[in-house]
């Protein structure tokens, strides 16, 4: 009895060293995607009357994103259909229509990677169900690309448009009328490809729909359009070039931005007049300043006490009347800031900064110190209302200390700093990397140069009116950096962008493609050639 135990105990012993030598692992992962079945009505179903369309697929499948994904073409109000389930999973997509389709048309709904399967979210990619009103389906299809005029990369999601050249065309159905036919690129992509289309003659837009409204909104939306007329069919590969229009100006609200201080927003060029209709005295005085961050233009004032002001401004041809109440706030009080802060890089400028308009700087109640205590000459300029330059020449390896005695910097309201002071230090020049860069085949002249970060930020920029052989970017900080050069075709001193109705597009932007790697204390000499 005690050998059978003993044995028993053995066997049991083995089973159980075996059971702890691994654990299942539920086989491979499953990367197959979703695959239909069928569908009521069928794929490609012409003469379509039903008022709801089923399609089945192998394994229960969920709906990811739709909002983003679905493309409808062409394009059909959200309130006039319904797509379900959409928050569980099932085996089935109902497209359920709850109102009248349009004859003789034939539909795309492209769930583009929206289609997922319900346990490892493999994408049944690209999927599209395609019917027609009509006796047949039309069969055309129109190719082509995205990028950016001025970035690196196109943007995903990008809307590509078909509108009808016919009697109701016009140049603005872009802003007021969904188009005839839809499609996107998704992510990652910038191919597209629009397929069922009629014979005929149209329009092709390329948008970054931000609303996903289906229209062109110029505060928020990229553009480019085919400038001729698009006849399909037609076997070409079409170009569309994103890019953001300069808005057209327009007047903003008044608000009160402090108690002696009037904002007025607007949209477009600062190139705005304020002109204050109230009778004022000898000890009235006033400003006119702007935001650097956001579409705004302050009007300081003092030496007058009323419950409202009202003004007109101007710009170009345009004017507008304000009457504003003003209401209570708290005063504005002078701060100043120094910028850069910590290090001072051997190419940068250090600035004083106001929070307040300055109405007056003393240079001689500033001073500047390097390590050793001596004094270093400077220059002081005012930028702009809200900042003053100091200028001196720059060493490696050095400390400077800025001093403001008070009284320094007097603000518009006659307030004036108390003692103040801030300390840098400058890193040696091994710390740096430089660039040396040659261009060919520059289309024409001034250009930009900019030497940008990752982020497409720029980190240094050369204006070169005409051909110089060799641009040298010294003391940049080690990092990876992207080169960008900017045609301004018209020499108006800055890059300009296109404008739909004018026909007008961008100036040129050529990227250098590759990533450049800076390094301390070397040198690095790139061939740029444009094209």
């Amino acid at each position: 009895m005690l050998k059978r135990l003993f044995v028993a105990f053995l066997i049991c012993s083995i089973f159980v060293q075996c059971a702890r030598r691994g654990s299942p692992t539920g086989g491979p992962e499953d990367e197959t995607p979703p695959v239909m079945l069928r569908a009521d009505p069928p794929q490609r179903t012409v003469n379509f009357k039903q008022d709801r369309v089923r399609i089945y697929f192998d394994e229960y499948i969920k709906l990811n994103k739709l909002n983003d994904q679905l493309v409808v073409s062409p394009p059909l109000e959200q309130t006039t259909y319904v797509i379900s389930p959409q928050s569980l999973a099932a085996k089935y997509i109902e497209i359920e229509f709850l109102d009248s389709l349009a004859p003789n048309t034939t539909y795309t709904f492209n769930f583009g990677e929206s289609v997922v399967d319900n346990n490892e979210g493999n994408p049944f990619s690209f999927f599209s169900y395609v019917f027609s009103t009509g006796s047949a389906i039309d069969s055309l299809t129109l190719r082509g690309s995205i990028s950016d005029a001025f970035a690196r990369k196109a943007e995903s999601f990008v809307s590509v448009m078909l509108y009808p050249i016919d009697s109701t065309y016009n140049d603005s159905v872009i802003f007021k009328n969904k188009p005839l036919y839809y499609t996107n690129t998704l992510d990652s992509l910038t191919e597209f490809k629009m397929p069922n289309l009629k014979a005929g003659a149209y329009l092709l837009t390329a948008v970054k729909d931000v609303s996903k409204n289906y229209v062109f909104d110029p505060s928020l939306d990229k553009i480019d359009a085919v400038q001729h007329v698009i006849t399909l069919p037609n076997d070409s590969l079409f170009q569309l070039s994103l890019y953001k229009e300069e808005l057209a100006f327009d007047f903003g609200k008044a608000y009160q931005a402090g108690k002696q201080r009037v904002g007025f927003g607007f949209k477009g060029s600062d190139a705005i007049t304020i002109e204050l209709n109230e009778q004022v005295g000898d000890s009235f005085a006033s400003v006119v300043s702007r935001d650097k961050e956001t579409d705004t233009i302050y009007y300081w004032y003092k030496g007058i006490d009323t419950d409202s002001l009202r003004f007109t401004l101007r710009h170009d041809t345009l004017s507008k009347e304000y009457t504003y109440r003003v209401r209570k706030a708290d005063p504005d009080s002078l701060q100043l800031s120094f910028d850069p802060k910590g290090t001072l890089h051997l190419t940068d400028t250090l600035k004083l900064i106001t929070n307040t308009p300055i109405k007056q700087f003393v240079q001689d109640s500033m001073q500047l110190r390097a390590k050793d205590s001596t004094l270093v000459p400077f220059t002081l300029t005012q930028k702009n209302m809200h900042e003053l330059h100091v200028l001196f020449n720059v060493f490696p390896n050095e400390k400077y200390q800025l001093e403001l005695l008070p009284g320094a910097v007097t603000d518009f309201f006659n307030v004036s700093n108390d003692s103040l002071s801030t300390a840098i230090t400058t890193r040696s020049r091994v710390d740096y990397g430089n660039l040396s860069l040659r261009l060919a085949n520059v289309p024409s002249y001034p250009i930009f140069i900019d030497i940008i970060d990752e982020k497409e930020k720029i980190v240094r920029s050369i204006y070169a009116k005409e051909e110089l052989g060799l641009y040298r970017f010294a003391y940049l900080e080690p990092r990876k950096y992207y080169i960008r050069v900017r045609v301004d075709e018209n020499a108006n001193g800055k890059w300009d962008t296109g404008n739909y109705l004018e026909g007008k597009k961008p100036e040129a932007v050529y990227h250098y493609e590759p990533l450049l790697d800076v390094r301390a204390n070397w040198e690095l000499q790139e061939q740029f050639i444009l094209e």
